[in-house]
Parts: C-alpha cells; sequence; structure tokens
C-alpha cells in the first residue's frame, strides 16, 4: 500500500504537508495491492490527506552514525502506524512508523526521548506530485497510475536515474535520525505499470533499496511483495503487511518469524478479533486501522 516526485507543486515544509494513503489490499490480488478493483480497496476521490508533525520543522537534522549498530526489530513488538493527522506522540509502544517527508528531526528526537524506535515511511516504487523532490523524476520512468490520487509506477528498471533518487530520500532519513525505512510499493512488477517489469526486475530494485538503507545505517522493511519473500528475507529486516488475514496469506510471511524478524501487520476489512488469534500464533506485530491511517488503532 497503505500503507508512501514534477507535479502539481510540492507543499510548503514538512509539518503540514500532505501525505499519501496506504495501499490497501492482498498481494494475490489480480489487479495488485491498492489498484481500483481489488477487494476492500477504495478508489480514492481527493487529494492527500494532510499530516502534522507536533514539533515542527526547524529542528537541526541529526547527524549520521554509519559505525552504530543496525536496529533489528523482533518478531511481536507493538507499533503503531500514522501517517495523516496530528501525529500523537502518546501511544505506549516500542515502534512508530511515521512518514519521511512531513515528520521533522524534532519529532523523531522526542520519540527516541521516549524510547520509541521509528521507521521512516517512503515511496520508492511510484512517484507522487505533491513530494518536494517531485520535479526531479523525469517523464521517461513514470508510468501508469497506482490507483492513488497525484501517483504513477516508476520504471524500476531505470536504476541509473532512480538510485540517486532514492538515496537523497533515504539519506534525509538517516539525516532525521530515524532507525529504519519502510520503502512502499516494492511490487509494482504484479501491477499495470505501463512498463514490462519481471520478478527479476523487482528483485533487483528491491535489494537495491535495501542496500542504500543498510549503507546508510537503518533497517529495512520489505512491504508486501509475499510472492519473493523466499529470496529478499536475508536482504531485509523486518516486513510491513497490510490485509494477509483477509487474503488467508499470512503464513507466508513465517521465514521473517522464523529468522527473528518482526512482521508489522495490519488489517483495515476485519475486526480485529477476526484475525488477532492467528496473528498471536504466528507472532506477528498486529492491529486493525482505518484505511486513512491515522492515529486510531486496536492492537492484538
Amino acid at each position: 500500500m497503505l500503507f508512501l516526485v514534477a507535479g502539481c507543486g510540492a507543499p510548503p515544509e514538512p509539518e503540514a504537508g500532505p501525505t499519501q494513503e496506504p495501499r490497501p489490499g492482498g498481494s494475490s490480488s489480480p489487479s495488485g495491492p491498492g489498484l481500483p478493483g481489488t477487494s476492500g480497496s477504495p478508489t480514492p476521490t481527493t487529494g492527500p490527506a494532510q499530516s502534522t508533525d507536533p514539533a515542527g520543522p526547524t529542528a537541526r537534522p541529526a547527524k549520521p552514525r554509519p559505525t552504530e549498530a543496525r536496529w533489528q526489530p523482533r518478531p511481536g513488538q507493538a507499533w503503531q502506524w500514522q501517517l495523516t493527522g496530528k501525529l500523537d506522540l502518546s501511544v505506549d509502544v516500542p515502534v512508530y512508523d511515521v512518514d519521511a517527508h512531513t515528520t521533522s528531526a524534532a519529532t523523531v528526537a522526542a520519540l527516541h526521548a521516549k524510547g520509541r524506535k521509528v521507521i521512516c515511511y517512503l515511496s520508492t516504487g511510484a512517484w507522487e506530485d505533491f513530494r518536494p523532490d517531485a520535479a526531479r523524476f523525469p517523464e521517461a520512468v513514470l508510468g501508469e497510475g497506482n490507483g492513488w490520487k497525484g501517483e504513477r509506477w516508476l520504471d524500476i528498471r531505470r536504476t541509473d536515474v532512480l538510485e540517486p533518487l532514492m538515496t537523497a530520500r533515504i539519506e534525509m532519513c538517516r539525516a532525521k535520525g530515524f532507525d529504519a525505512v519502510e520503502p512502499d510499493n516494492m511490487d509494482g512488477y504484479l501491477n499495470e505499470t505501463g512498463f514490462p517489469l519481471t520478478a527479476a526486475d523487482q528483485l533487483r530494485y528491491n535489494r537495491l533499496i535495501a542496500r542504500i538503507a543498510h549503507r546508510e545505517g537503518l533497517a529495512v522493511g520489505l512491504k508486501n511483495d509475499l510472492e519473493q519473500i523466499p529470496q529478499l528475507v536475508g536482504d531485509f529486516d523486518f516486513a510491513v503487511n497490510e490485509q494477509c488475514a483477509e487474503f488467508d496469506e499470512c503464513g507466508e510471511l513465517k521465514p521473517f518469524i522464523a529468522a527473528g524478524k518482526a512482521v508489522f501487520h495490519v488489517e483495515y476489512e476485519l475486526d480485529a478479533g477476526e484475525f488477532c488469534e492467528e496473528a498471536r500464533e504466528l507472532r506477528l506485530s498486529s492491529m486493525e486501522k482505518k484505511y486513512e491511517l491515522g492515529k486510531w488503532r486496536t492492537a492484538c
């Protein structure tokens, strides 16, 4: 998804800048996660939601700390995932997942002061016209829309263009002090992107993103892309999954758990009582959320 560049103009500065909703939907859906026609996936009709960073954008960025040991989230750790609305810093969980562009270094530091680890949400497989770096993406790498307003799939074969752009974004995450990266839209090869993407193209690109994150000293999560877990579990430090219970796919995430790596999981269409028992048995970090990924949550 979710759950995430010359467009209609970049937002002013981070704390009130827009973010996009997640790309819900199981990866086995023929139309792919978050595309119109996917079961349980609404087609957005309004612009990106506003996200407000309570700490503001003016704090000095944290300096990179490449020599520090990389964080390794473990199975069963509780988490909060909030990409829209005023960020609620009061949720008593060890892990937060928040937007890369709209979250300031001061807010990351405030979460660290509370003992939280903080994951940096980025879209690495799709272009978003509302991001501050939108104009840096040439038209040649922009494909079909991915079902979300202002977003288009990227030609992930063009690593000559995308590697420096994604490096700059991940360096921003490190400069703000984040502990990890959640790269979204990492399964374009399963979707109608406008490009003849193959599974091999996707493996190559996903591993590139993981290498960039690790070079910056950040942990990195595999978002959805269940089909390639056996090949990618060794490259990624955790997984983020949407709706594996709804689509009866949670068992496919077992390789991450077996490797001692967390699986951060949400459901949108099921009540917590419908999936939490299985989630606990599998040691997933599961909760029920609304599609807009605001502060509301019901954890298992």
